[in-house]
């Protein structure tokens, strides 16, 4: 049994990872540490687990791993920390914001010798999966293009958007690492454009919400991510490969399978909400992996590298942007 200190007890911690980290049979959530009282009491008191400073986690020989779900700002520091206690490490995406900075905590992870995943969640949707692991077997030939449509059902408020890096480091930064992930190649050339359309809010803190993005890649195939801060009928996360021989598709997952076929027509439920619900299998597979990663039995699929590849594009992405060019990478 692996003792995990959990690093943040916001949504996230306690609807998915602190779930996902008492459900399996190989882990225990021995302590959550978040500096506000009220989220950690919740956790502790539902599951009976210590609360622990960060100080205090770090040095604590029974912690034998930490998942880190604290704010994005706290990340590079909680994995230095980690990584020089030797602990294994489980870090939702990103790493940091900034570039330098997430060079050099990587350079500390790499001298500890520690394993390091990030939660880059969307690989693991068995759905998305399949697509690649298809491709793999040839079913449709040499991909020639991919089409990743991400839509969130609302706009975050301002005040997120303002300290989120942007539309590009917090939202695409995800379809970035899947094109890297479905067509296993670096891309050489990305362009991306975009509007504030949706949100007032959003447009008084210089950010967008409304994006395409354009990749080539080495093969001459091509990647086009478009992206909506709303949709209005529910989370719409969908993708679409093109082969030489022909095309795979992974639609949305939807509230439920039933569909009403009358004379008039066809109606069925909408896409499931929100990420908590339309990724659920993903994140509970991605810990399954991590487990397997403590027992020795592999490697981090989702390293330290794929976090700072995914930060890069989102850069790009920014400076074509901002200067109308396509840049070469």
């Amino acid at each position: 049994m692996f003792n995990i200190a959990l690093f943040g007890a916001g949504r996230i911690g306690q609807v998915v990872h602190a779930v996902n980290i008492a459900e399996h049979p190989q882990t225990n959530l021995y302590s959550i540490i978040d500096p506000f009282a009220d989220n950690a009491n919740k956790i502790a008191n539902k599951y009976g687990c210590k609360i622990q400073s960060v100080e205090e986690a770090m040095q604590d020989a029974n912690v034998d791993a930490v998942l880190i779900a604290s704010a994005t700002d706290t990340h590079a520091e909680l994995i230095e920390l980690a990584a020089k206690a030797g602990k294994p490490i489980f870090c939702e995406k990103p790493v940091h914001l900034d570039m330098a900075r997430v060079e050099q905590c990587l350079a500390v992870v790499e001298a500890q010798q520690v394993p390091l995943f990030i939660g880059f969640n969307r690989r693991w949707d068995p759905q998305f999966k399949q697509v690649s692991d298809r491709l793999s077997l040839g079913e449709i030939g040499k991909a020639e293009s991919l089409l990743i449509t991400s839509r969130d059902p609302s706009p975050p408020p301002a005040e997120y958007v303002k300290v989120s890096g942007g539309l590009f480091r917090d939202m695409t930064i995800h379809d970035f690492d899947m094109a890297r992930f479905i067509m296993g190649e670096e891309p050489v050339s990305i362009y991306a454009c975009g509007s504030s359309i949706v949100d007032e809010g959003i447009k008084a803190v210089g950010d967008i919400d409304t994006a395409f993005v354009v990749m080539k890649f080495p093969s001459g195939a091509m990647a086009t991510i478009s992206n909506s801060r709303r949709s209005g009928y529910g989370y719409d996360q969908r993708i679409e490969l093109h082969g030489e021989k022909g095309v795979l598709t992974a639609k949305n997952l939807h509230e439920d399978a039933v569909e009403l076929w009358t004379e008039e027509g066809c109606k069925y439920a909408k896409p499931e909400f929100f990420f908590l619900e339309r990724y659920k299998a993903a994140y509970i597979a991605e810990w399954n992996h991590f487990v397997e990663v403590l027992n020795g039995q592999a490697i981090p699929a989702t390293s330290g590298l794929d976090g700072m590849q995914a930060l890069y594009l989102a850069d790009k992405a920014l400076e074509s942007l901002q200067t109308g060019k396509e840049i070469q990478l």
